[in-house]
């Protein structure tokens, strides 16, 4: 559906709220821009932008190449991209990445935004299945590739954002976030972020080497070799 000029998905308003669309130039990504503490968030850290000797914004800090390879309405690619970083962004349901896609036309019409989205790619694959085929496809050789798989919720009083509900009946529960975790592990060259709820279990497999925690979520690192050295 049309909105606006605005590609959304709607539901029922009673269960699903308002209409669901990704977007780059205003509302939480606008704000998030502004404001949302830079090179200091969470993820930032996690991702390893501002340590090191690289090229990026800064004194001695660096810009490493990523993968979001669940990249959902895009708002943690776009957090990155804003911080100067190149960002493959990996989606698996239809739906979703026709708006990943909208969102992406629309932010290089904006004057401000454009050059962040100029640091956007977007390439619809199953990255449980397909991430090395993808990266090599779109020549992007990622130094950290950034996971955020849907965490199961057995109890359905978990689902407190009503957008999310919908956005779960699309892309359902990550049940092979481990095949996943895998994957990002056999093709990044120096680092895996894992974004889980802050008191879930780490995803099975190896495990972590590095743990960083918000107030809500936190951050798994899994560590090949050092970023600064980029």
């Amino acid at each position: 559906m049309d909105v606006d000029g605005q590609l959304v998905l709607a539901g029922d308003e009673r269960l699903y709220g308002k209409p669901l669309a990704a977007d780059f130039v205003a509302g939480k990504a606008a704000h998030r821009r502004r404001f949302g503490g830079g090179r200091g968030q969470l993820i930032a850290k996690a991702c390893g932008l501002g340590t090191g000797k690289g090229t990026g914004k800064g004194q001695g800090a660096t810009t490493p190449s990523i993968v979001d390879a669940t990249a959902g309405l895009g708002r943690d690619a776009f957090v990155l991209a804003s911080l100067g970083a190149r960002v493959l962004m990996l989606e698996r349901v239809p739906a979703i990445y026709a708006l990943l896609e909208d969102a992406l036309v629309r932010a290089r019409l904006d004057a401000e935004v454009a050059p962040i989205a100029a640091r956007l790619l977007l390439a619809h694959v199953d990255a449980s299945r397909g991430l090395a085929e993808a990266i090599a496809d779109t020549r992007h050789a990622p130094q950290v590739i950034h996971l955020d798989p849907m965490f199961p919720h057995r109890d359905k009083s978990a689902l407190v954002k009503k957008e999310m509900r919908l956005f779960r009946e699309l892309a359902g529960d990550d049940e092979d976030a481990p095949r996943l975790l895998e994957a990002a592990l056999d093709v990044a060259s120096h680092r895996v972020v894992v974004k889980r709820p802050r008191k879930a279990p780490p995803i099975e497999g190896p495990a972590p080497h590095h743990v960083l925690e918000g107030k809500t979520s936190r951050y798994d690192l899994y560590v090949h070799r050092s970023l600064r050295d980029l």
